[in-house]
């Protein structure tokens, strides 16, 4: 069965999942310094704020509002967000992972949340997947260099900088529509 094209693979195809230890990992493939560097990319709060501050206090009544000029609700983009850091952290790590529909299964079909809990849900799913990103690196026997046996050139390496710039680019555009909604500091 052939897998459909993914945001984790969109541009450069697939990536490399946790390998057992091997001569690579006690070199090249686990740097202390590079693991550090990338779970403070993947966290952010370095250069701009972090996804779950983004969030924070979100008014209900404007998760669901577009704002002029402005092409997604804050529901949209935190859905957005959450099915293509889930599809690029699967892809990494489960060989049998098969992507949603682009574009349409990257993207909610209402402009809000239909619920609440389905807010909360979305939140609390972005953020357990994130820290599973951040377990992947942490993982001493994940080699960030080997490609993944499943991917056609990828590494854990690329998947999770694909998911740090995925997910910055999704903050500043929800800070953005937050400002514009008069929802932000």
């Amino acid at each position: 069965m052939k897998k459909k094209k993914t945001v984790a693979r969109a541009k450069s195809k697939k990536s490399a999942g946790a390998k057992p230890a091997s001569s690579r990992n006690s070199g090249a493939g686990r740097d202390a310094a590079l693991c550090k560097h990338l779970i403070d990319l993947l966290k952010g709060g370095s250069a701009h704020v972090q996804f779950m501050d983004a969030l924070e206090e979100f008014p209900p009544n404007k998760r669901g509002t577009f704002a002029p000029g402005l092409p997604h609700t804050g529901w949209q983009l935190l859905e957005h967000s959450r099915i293509a850091q889930w599809d690029i952290l699967e892809f990494s790590r489960n060989p049998k992972h098969v992507s949603p529909g682009f574009p349409e299964g990257y993207w909610p079909k209402t402009p809000g949340p239909p619920t609440e809990a389905e807010w909360e849900k979305s939140v609390q799913a972005f953020q357990h997947d994130l820290d599973e990103m951040v377990e992947l690196v942490k993982n001493p026997h994940t080699d960030l260099f080997a490609k993944i046996p499943h991917g056609d050139g990828q590494t854990i390496l690329r998947q999770v900088l694909l998911a740090a710039d995925h997910n910055a680019y999704h903050i500043g555009e929800l800070i953005l529509l937050r400002r514009i909604l008069g929802a932000w500091d």
